[in-house]
């Protein structure tokens, strides 16, 4: 017996195997994302410039590889490496080594989509960014093959779920109504932000059945947390209802990694014994044959252990403030954050549609072709995509312009680049009307939409009704 041996979790192998290589699976399509979208939207080109960020800002929020200055040829190399070493750790090579290569791994990817994150603005202002980043840095502690899991960091993944999921059930209850009426879900499938290709059938269901999501979330969000901290069957059990309810909103709609980084956090709580009860293929000894854990490396953890607790004391007081904060980091490296979501729902859908023409001169008989997006609703008889966890962050920011957030500047430049036939815009786009040319004119107009009814759908195909609500944005050309 080695006196380290209090510090090791042998019961929870295969939950570290889910946490390092589902963190660094959702790492990947973070930094995918980031590729094939940050110079459109952000670039030395982009709507929103980081140049033009860096000249005007006298500090960012948090630090940045970025802050000594921004091409998009370094945003390309940040993203390149953050892919290899994400695949890298789905892969599971870093985890062969020692201790401090997976750590060291972990650690350069929270510091690169740190810096990403830091310099996004509001396309990088959704809580799963803070998220992955919090994610990223408490999984760098869990060791690798040659070592147990260490407890503290296993319960600090546990924090961070009943964070997660406790935070967002306190925001439902101090928010809207409609969560304490039980009719909140009467109307979320289909106002959603994006949704995904079974969130019609979801919304069809009886009244009854919505009622009870509600009261099914609020179980899963407000008591269920508390059973994760129980070691054994309980917590695998509270691990197990956490996870179903996640994948009921994976299946239903379409929050980028949110609900999927839910479910791997979550199955921290579940033990190999349960897993072994689960699927009996399955060893029951996993990880028993790994060294004793190094006295350096106790330290280390240890010390990364103490630091989320004392950064856990901000949180905590949120959580029982009344003017409790949804989404929001404490601290400038976005560590032990607190979180929240759809404190209320909205009642109505309305979709900002962009059109354009190529007529001299509009007026009432001019042909208006409308931007199809590749998220967010448009075409009436068309299903809903999924595209989960991809982040179309193009369309995500698009359902917020009607929430009060109609004259955001990027929308603005948004419609000029369509008016340029800006070519890396336009890629943002699941359809370009014109096909790469410029239109002379671009308008805006807002249009309530709603899911078809079975009897609707038997009628005309169509799986949306939408009503025109007025003009937002008036023709508008170069000129």
């Amino acid at each position: 017996m080695e006196w380290t041996d209090w510090f090791d979790a042998h019961d929870y192998e295969i939950a570290r195997q889910i946490l390092q290589r589902g963190v660094g699976a959702l790492a990947f399509v973070a930094f995918l994302s980031t590729l094939n979208q940050f110079r459109p939207l952000l670039g030395e080109h982009g709507l929103l410039p980081v140049p033009e960020l860096l000249r005007r800002a006298s500090r960012l929020r948090g630090p940045s590889v970025f802050r000594w200055g921004y091409s998009d040829r370094r945003l390309v190399v940040v993203a390149v490496v953050g892919l290899v070493l994400a695949a890298s750790v789905v892969a599971g090579l870093p985890q062969l080594g020692p201790p401090w290569v997976p750590l060291i791994v972990f650690l350069v990817l929270w510091i690169l989509y740190l810096s990403i994150v830091n310099v996004g603005q509001t396309f990088y202002g959704f809580g799963w960014e803070m998220l992955l980043c919090e994610a990223l840095f408490t999984v760098a502690f869990l060791g690798s093959d040659q070592t147990p899991p260490p407890p503290t960091i296993v319960i600090a993944v546990w924090w961070l779920v009943f964070r997660l999921e406790f935070g967002a059930g306190m925001i439902k209850i101090r928010g809207g109504r409609e969560w304490r009426d039980l009719t909140a879900l009467m109307y979320h499938h289909e106002t959603q932000p994006m949704p995904g290709p079974l969130s019609r059938q979801a919304h069809l269901l009886p009244n009854w059945f919505h009622k009870g999501e509600v009261l099914g979330n609020h179980f899963a969000q407000l008591v269920v947390p508390f059973l994760l901290f129980v070691p054994g069957p309980v917590g695998s059990s509270a691990a197990a209802i956490v996870i179903l309810t996640q994948l009921w909103l994976i299946v239903t709609g379409n929050f980028a990694w949110l609900n999927w980084i839910t479910v791997v956090l979550a199955a921290s709580a579940v033990t190999d014994s349960a897993w072994h009860w689960l699927i009996p293929a399955i060893p029951s000894d996993l990880g028993t044959d790994a060294a004793a854990t190094p006295i350096w490396w106790a330290v280390v953890v240890l010390g990364a252990s103490a630091l989320l607790i004392v950064l856990s004391f901000w949180p905590i007081r949120n959580l029982f403030s009344r003017r409790q904060l949804m989404n929001a980091a404490f601290n400038r490296w976005m560590l032990v954050n607190a979180y929240g979501a759809f404190g209320t729902v909205t009642k109505r859908r309305i979709e900002i549609v962009v059109e354009g023409t190529l007529a001299e001169t509009p007026g009432d008989g001019t042909e208006w072709r409308e931007y199809a997006f590749k998220g967010k609703p448009g075409a009436l008889g068309a299903i809903p995509r999924q595209w989960a966890p991809y982040h179309l962050r193009l369309d995500w920011l698009m359902w917020f312009l009607p929430l009060g957030r109609m004259w955001e500047p990027w929308f603005e430049v948004f419609l000029l680049r369509l008016l340029q036939a800006d070519a890396p815009t336009l890629a943002l786009l699941d359809t370009d009307p014109f096909g790469g040319a410029a239109p002379r004119w671009i308008r805006a107009r807002a249009y309530h939409y709603r899911f078809t009814t079975r009897a609707e759908f038997r009628q005309t195909g169509d799986r949306w009704v939408r009503t025109l609500e007025g003009e937002v944005v008036p023709p508008s050309g170069l000129g």
